[in-house]
């Protein structure tokens, strides 16, 4: 670690961008909404990555392309909303423990679970993260500020297309049979 000391801005410090020209308590509220959401995308992102380490079985290949993807593109969308609140003055929710601690959602526990549970919790957690998202869009509107807000409307359309594909995976029809023991 380096020995230099001085802090440049207090973590939970905003100071003001007059470029984007969006008062000090929009930007606080906005900016409280972005670390919530960049809090939830790194639980959704390190439980994806679980995931996409552990699975296996018949369908193992596919799925653990997909959980890969997934997870990047949860990363990309973290960096962006890190990049967002900062943007507008604030510091982004950056240590592990704070951002467990702001998110809305409960990652999974430690232990290893069939790919059926895995992926259920992940469409579980997906699902609390739109609704956040979606309260942050309004949030984002009402405050006047149209760039946060299209921000989180791509985003959002992302995670409900990876909701949409855990629904999928999640069906009943395939090419994989149960085993006359079960």
């Amino acid at each position: 670690m380096s020995k230099q000391a001085a802090v440049r801005q207090q973590a939970d410090e905003i100071e003001a961008s007059e470029a984007l020209r969006i008062d000090q308590d929009k930007s606080e509220q906005i900016i409280e909404a972005l670390n919530t959401d960049l809090a939830a995308t790194y639980v959704l992102y390190h439980q994806l990555k679980k995931h996409h380490w552990n699975v296996e079985g018949a369908e193992f290949l596919g799925i653990h392309e997909y959980l890969g993807e997934a997870a990047e593109d949860a990363e990309e969308a973290a960096d962006e909303l890190a990049e967002r609140a900062q943007a507008l003055g604030g510091v982004p929710i950056a240590s592990g423990s704070r951002l467990e601690e702001h998110a809305p959602v409960e990652p999974e526990d430690s232990n290893v679970y069939d790919i059926r549970t895995s992926l259920r919790n992940d469409m579980v957690m997906y699902g609390e993260i739109i609704e956040t998202v979606r309260d942050h869009v309004e949030l984002a509107v009402g405050l006047g500020d149209h760039a946060t807000a299209e921000l989180l409307r791509q985003q959002l359309l992302t995670l409900e297309e990876h909701a949409h594909h855990l629904e999928h995976y999640l069906e009943d029809d395939t090419l994989v049979l149960e085993s006359a023991t079960n």
